[in-house]
């Protein structure tokens, strides 16, 4: 299975280094993108304008201003404000990656690119923006209310591009219909909406939670149902309620056992777990696939997770990276 297709999107690359350019357009363009560049030089907002993107990767080092303040002015301008945005610069330090999401920016990448980092990057946020503009005005307002949520922390600025990527392949790998697919890709944005109800002092906490913080925290997913209710008919309430219970029945907050738990939320608390164990925060350090998936298994083992499901996921991993090393050769 190829996870990595091509796709027909207009991309801008706006960069005032030739060789720069010259290598996003060649790496772009290896995955079927239609690819525009300029050197900055000239009016930012006017060439979006007339070139009408689905994607601009701009570059922080601009010859009369910052890429930062360059995205601020793309996001508060009413014609623009809607294009998404990957920055690319020599550093993703927190200062960094602060001002990407004060100035509006959608991703961050460090140069020199990497060329399947980018394109799992650019995929996603193209996928993000096609699916978005397919939503109706409450379900916008929903994902966006997510988004701000998820910003909450720097340290998983990535993790909705990470989530939908695995919710797509592994969804394919599954051979699951396409509404329970998009579905789980609802959840990637959705899962954790509730969490807007939990004090920061309680959801960024670094230390060990007191068991009435825990309460507080728990309580996210019934906050997060309620908060999703006009979307019942998507198939993802359960996803949102349920991606906490556990094989055994000790989960929260139903403590439902095995198959009486919804089959989705099955497969996405795993998605879940696993980018949550292989990606930074504050209080780790990322683990390396086969860390994350010996975790699952030491999971499924206690009888906490569905171990034939645990199985199918670890076998799917290992062949995406087998995938990942030939398309690096």
């Amino acid at each position: 299975m190829n996870i990595f297709k091509s796709d027909s999107a207009k991309i801008l690359v706006v960069d005032n280094n030739l060789y720069s350019r010259t290598q996003m357009l060649d790496l772009l363009s290896l995955d079927g993108y239609q690819v525009v560049e300029t050197d900055g030089n000239s009016d930012i907002i006017t060439q979006v304008v007339r070139n009408n993107p689905d994607l601009v990767l701009l570059d922080v080092m601009m010859p009369y201003t910052d890429g930062f303040e360059v995205c601020k002015h793309i996001k508060q301008d009413r014609r623009t404000c809607l294009t998404r945005i990957i920055l690319t610069g020599v550093s993703d330090d927190r200062k960094s990656r602060l001002r990407c999401i004060e100035s509006g920016g959608d991703d961050l990448l460090v140069k020199p690119l990497d060329r399947l980092l980018l394109s799992a990057r650019v995929r996603s946020i193209i996928e993000q923006k096609r699916l978005y503009e397919g939503l109706d005005q409450t379900e916008q307002l929903l994902f966006s209310i997510a988004t701000a949520i998820e910003s909450r922390s720097c340290d998983r600025r990535h993790s909705f591009a990470e989530l939908i990527s695995l919710a797509k392949s592994f969804g394919e790998y599954l051979e699951l219909s396409k509404e329970d697919i998009k579905n789980l890709v609802y959840a990637a944005y959705l899962h954790d909406i509730g969490t807007v109800a939990v004090p920061d002092s309680v959801l960024l906490k670094k230390g060990k939670l007191t068991d009435s913080e825990r309460e507080t925290i728990e309580k996210h997913v019934l906050v997060g149902e309620k908060i999703c209710q006009p979307l019942k008919g998507r198939g993802i309430l359960p996803i949102i309620r349920h991606h906490h219970e556990r094989w055994d029945g000790s989960g929260y907050p139903d403590s439902l056992k095995g198959n009486e738990i919804p089959w989705l939320a099955q497969i996405f608390q795993i998605l879940d777990i696993y980018e949550a164990l292989i990606s930074e925060r504050p209080y780790k350090k990322p683990l390396t696939p086969t860390e994350a998936l010996d975790i699952l298994a030491e999971e499924a083992a206690k009888g906490w997770r569905n171990s034939k499901l645990v199985g199918k996921f670890t076998a799917f991993i290992n062949a995406s990276q087998i995938v990942s090393e030939v398309g690096m050769r």
